[in-house]
């Protein structure tokens, strides 16, 4: 597939091919689309001259000191400035109108401009290079589509030829023939122009629904259209196999083509690095270090309105389950990009988030009812044991660096074990949340624990370690001292008899709200 090219590098296909090991957006006003015309060097030692569309590398000056030259830019019209420093200057840079770009300290300035010359120059030529990673990405997404919706995916352009397809052995004389390259029935394509599905396809969004031929070995199929914008990219097809298709199946196929779309559109200069670069943005997001404004067209969302971050994770760290988690990353896509066409999906560290931006009313419920349809789908497709975790709603994009911290928090309670379900939201187990951040300041700071626990735990671990459980569990029986002996299988005198005794030697007393309440919560650290 062919797509027309500018002689410019944006700013976006730069920092995808210095990727980002080597620099990280901070801040970007104008936007990631910004063009750049050349790459200068900025020495300290000179008055700074940049261009207008230059990509400016500022060398030898680190933090305050590079300043100057970010200014000199903005009022030169440079497109982007390079800094060995941190994101104490994204403020300089907005107000200068000019993109941030933070060069990592390991870096060498000559690697850098090397490869960002070599991209802009590369851009003037026109040039283009290999589509096999996305080809790749293609595969492994009609994989996953065929497991969500039981059936035998393809993927065509819009000259119809088979991009990608699923493994599976129930096909029948039109999938045969399209995957070998060849046309299907004639009697069998005419029908479907002579229903109008080409022409329904190319229209817009939506899954249509093709009935069975078996007259001509062609089995039942859904389909829906790719799309950018309202340009078609292509098809996604699902037949039907040896069983019905699942009931996810439609709406799976409507998330993938949607999923498709930004995808197929992919300039075929270096598609994987474009696509790991709307990841990097939305990690950056989420981790609050790039500001929404600078990023917002590029992971496709309103910064203005509210936005969720769900978070997965899977049971358990079992090793085998790892290489796995591509998979989990594709089905969660595919719903995520169902539910909103602007979702984004992303891994960080051993979670899954997505992003569900561009909320309306009543959103919370829905995308509960979503994160349950996708770690059924998990369990049920993928044999994937996964649980969820979803944010509190941000009232803006800006703000979901707080929601992806919220859902964090959920995660991290449900793997105490403090939810019974698979899926839970903030409100569900706040109380475990705000207790676990308690204990977690107690443990960091030493200084406001008692210490007559800490000399009570000495004592208790030379002595059998008798007499601190046995006050805890009176401490969460509310002082009912059967209740207590019942958990800990002993008679209620023995109960009695340890607590007090915690009591006398501590110089603690459990009668006391304050020290009850210092105690109880010491003691679930």
């Amino acid at each position: 597939m062919d797509v027309g090219r500018s002689n410019k590098a944006a700013l976006r296909t730069v920092l995808s091919s210095l990727g980002d090991h080597l620099v990280e957006v901070l801040t970007a006003p104008r936007g990631l689309g910004v063009e750049i015309d050349d790459v200068a060097i900025l020495d300290p030692e000179d008055p700074p001259d940049p261009r207008p569309g230059d990509l400016a590398l500022v060398i030898g000056a680190r933090g305050k000191a590079a300043i100057p030259a970010i200014r000199a830019a903005g009022r030169a019209g440079a497109a982007a400035v390079a800094v060995k420093s941190g994101p104490e200057l994204a403020e300089q840079a907005n107000e200068a109108g000019v993109a941030l770009v933070a060069v990592r300290p390991e870096a060498r300035w000559e690697q850098v401009e090397a490869l960002a010359r070599a991209v802009v120059d590369a851009a003037r030529a026109d040039g283009e290079a290999d589509t096999g990673e996305l080809l790749g990405d293609l595969f492994a997404l009609a994989q996953t589509v065929a497991t969500v919706t039981g059936g035998l995916v393809s993927i065509e352009d819009t000259a119809a030829r088979v991009l990608a397809y699923s493994a599976g052995d129930e096909v029948d004389e039109l999938r045969r023939l399209s995957i070998l390259g060849r046309q299907g029935p004639e009697k069998y394509l005419a029908m479907l122009r002579e229903w109008g599905i080409y022409q329904r396809l190319r229209a817009g969004e939506g899954v249509v629904r093709i009935d069975e031929r078996p007259d001509l070995g062609i089995r039942r199929r859904i389909a829906a259209g790719i799309h950018a914008g309202s340009r078609p990219l292509g098809t996604i097809w699902v037949q039907e196999g040896a069983t019905p298709l699942t009931e996810q199946a439609e709406t799976a196929l409507l998330g993938a083509s949607r999923t498709l779309g930004p995808q197929l559109l992919r300039r075929p200069a270096d598609p994987s690095p474009e696509l790991r670069l709307r990841e990097d943005l939305l990690v950056s997001l989420l981790d609050g270090r790039v500001d929404a404004q600078s990023v917002a067209e590029d992971i496709g969302a309103d910064p203005a309105r509210p936005a969720l971050v769900a978070a997965f994770a899977l049971h358990g760290t079992n090793p085998d389950r790892r290489p796995r988690r591509a998979e989990l990353v594709h089905l969660i896509t595919v719903h995520a990009a169902a539910y909103r066409r602007t979702a984004m999906v992303s891994v960080l560290g051993n979670r899954v988030y997505a992003l569900l931006p561009d909320l309306g009313d009543r959103a919370e419920a829905r995308i509960l009812a979503l994160a349950k349809e996708i770690v059924q789908a998990a369990r049920r497709h993928l044999d994937l044991p996964v649980y969820a975790g979803l944010g509190g709603v941000a009232t803006r994009l800006a703000d979901t660096a707080a929601s992806r911290a919220d859902a964090d928090r959920v995660l991290d309670a449900m793997a105490r074990g403090r939810w019974s379900g698979d899926v839970a939201a903030l409100a569900d187990v706040r109380s475990e949340v705000l207790l676990s951040e308690v204990l977690s300041l107690l443990k960091e700071q030493p200084r406001i624990r008692d210490p007559r626990l800490g000399d009570l735990r000495e004592h208790d671990a030379k002595h059998g370690g008798i007499l601190l459980p046995a006050v805890l569990a009176y401490l969460e029986a509310f002082g009912d001292v059967r209740r207590a002996a019942a958990a800990l299988n002993l008679h209620p005198n023995t109960v009695r008899y340890r607590v007090r005794r915690a009591e006398e030697l501590s110089g603690i007393s459990l009668g006391d709200p304050a020290d009850r309440l210092l105690t109880h919560l010491q003691l679930r650290l």
